[in-house]
């Protein structure tokens, strides 16, 4: 590995008062994150102006309803679907009681006009709703209702084989359990306690769904969402249990004013990657029309224990994602997709790896100082690690960059200054032609 191929440097270190664990991340709007401590401890972390410098600040949010003794198990949270408004921010947790433990799921969400967004005034608002499983994954992801509005909901995966979904009663101001079949049906009928589960929206009303399963099952089914109806389905055994599944586009090409920065998705299609405890981590090719027949496997992934984390996103500006995998064996290691031949055809290649002292348990990537540049935040069982861009590397790619632009302009604008020309030029020729066909 080239070091100066790593692109990030560390800014700051979060140490936390207990450990956390690979459902203990997440971000809570814009520029926040909220991290979950197995002893019923939950922090937020945001950048703030202070001392005219923009400095990290981590602190600990009181939300109610957690006993002191509980262990949370998982951590979600996401802003509603326009037009409502609101942050809604869901923990799992499991209250020992001495003789039997007990689990829950809080989910907190305040309607009050002006606190909408207040993570204060949110976390004092609490819906307390006891379960008969043991919780694990809690995931959110925005689905079509049958009226054709869009909507973001829970999904909660358990110890009992199911997936189980949390929907808002709009007249009633709170959540409530729905049956899932309702509007997922292919999250029925599970083999296995589900580990892990995504789901990505593509055009034409259609998405695409997966889950990895604790024996080692990841099913992948393509869906119309209209109905919805569940138009084909994949499904492939492991050796091991699934760590991760995660659906995602390889090329990623940007529309003009394209909201929140995110990139439109180009025509290379959509690809699924499975990380398991002990196997390789390995990438499905076009599953919306190979399903999972086309695999790559990433070299070394299985050389520093099991996968725990993993996250597809640009990391060096090139319109081309890589695959950063986060390992139990205190590595961050980062893959790129290299073409051999025609453009479906490549491998991932091992870019470069990161040592960290610890286990790494959840990284997401978000731009937390609101400078417009991403922020990477790494949770390891000590605490949160946040890495930056090196700014010496981003200073010259914008330059090159705009460079590019200029020199794209200067010749548009000669080409058109030429054409101009030429279109001047015509009329008098034909002027002339037309003066001497009389005389003649």
């Amino acid at each position: 590995m080239l070091k100066e191929s790593y692109p990030f440097v560390e800014d700051s270190f979060s140490r936390f008062p207990s450990q956390s664990n690979i459902y203990g991340l997440c971000q809570a709007g814009e520029q926040e994150l909220l991290a979950a401590t197995l002893k019923g401890k939950v922090v937020s972390f945001r950048y703030q102006e202070l001392q005219h410098k923009i400095r990290p600040v981590a602190k600990e949010v009181q939300f109610t309803y957690i006993p002191v003794d509980a262990e949370i198990v998982s951590i979600d949270a996401f802003i509603k679907s326009p037009p409502k408004r609101g942050l809604v921010v869901g923990i799992t947790f499991i209250k020992d009681s001495g003789d039997k433990a007990t689990p829950f799921l809080n989910i907190y969400c305040d309607y009050e006009p002006g606190s909408e967004f207040n993570l204060e005034s949110i976390a004092q608002s609490c819906l307390n709703l006891e379960l008969q499983f043991t919780p694990f994954q809690l995931y959110h992801t925005e689905v079509q209702c049958e009226d054709g509005s869009i909507e973001t909901v829970f999904l909660l995966s358990g110890h009992d084989q199911r997936i189980h979904l949390y929907k808002e009663n709009a007249s009633l101001h709170q959540f409530e359990e729905q049956p899932v079949e309702r509007l997922f049906p292919e999250l029925q009928e599970l083999p296995s306690n589900v580990l892990w589960l995504d789901v990505l929206s593509i055009p034409g009303g259609r998405r695409l769904s997966a889950f990895g399963c604790q024996n080692g099952f990841v099913g992948l089914a393509l869906v119309n969402q209209t109905g919805p109806e569940v138009l084909q389905s994949w499904r492939v055994q492991f050796d091991s249990p699934i760590s991760i599944v995660l659906l995602f586009p390889l090329s990623c090409q940007t529309e003009p004013n394209e909201p929140g920065g995110e990139k439109r998705v180009g025509m290379e299609g959509y690809n699924l990657l499975v990380t398991s405890t002990i196997e390789m981590a390995v990438v499905y090719r076009d599953v919306q029309d190979r399903g999972l027949s086309d695999s790559t496997c990433l070299s070394e992934s299985d050389q520093w224990d099991a996968v725990l984390c993993a996250l597809v996103i640009d990391l060096d500006f090139d319109g081309q994602k890589e695959v950063l995998l986060g390992t139990y064996g205190q590595e961050l290691l980062c893959y790129k997709f290299g073409a051999t031949g025609s453009r479906r055809d490549g491998d991932f290649q091992l870019l470069w790896r990161r040592s960290f002292k610890s286990p790494l348990l959840s990284i997401i990537y978000l731009d937390l100082t609101g400078d417009g540049l991403r922020e990477l935040a790494v949770l390891t069982l000590k605490g949160l690690h946040i890495l930056q861009h090196s700014l010496t590397y981003t200073a010259d790619l914008v330059l090159e960059r705009l460079a590019q632009k200029v020199s794209a302009l200067t010749a548009g604008s000669e080409q058109d200054s030429t054409k101009d020309t030429e279109e001047k030029d015509a009329p008098i020729k034909k002027e002339e032609s037309t003066d001497v066909t009389p005389s003649n």
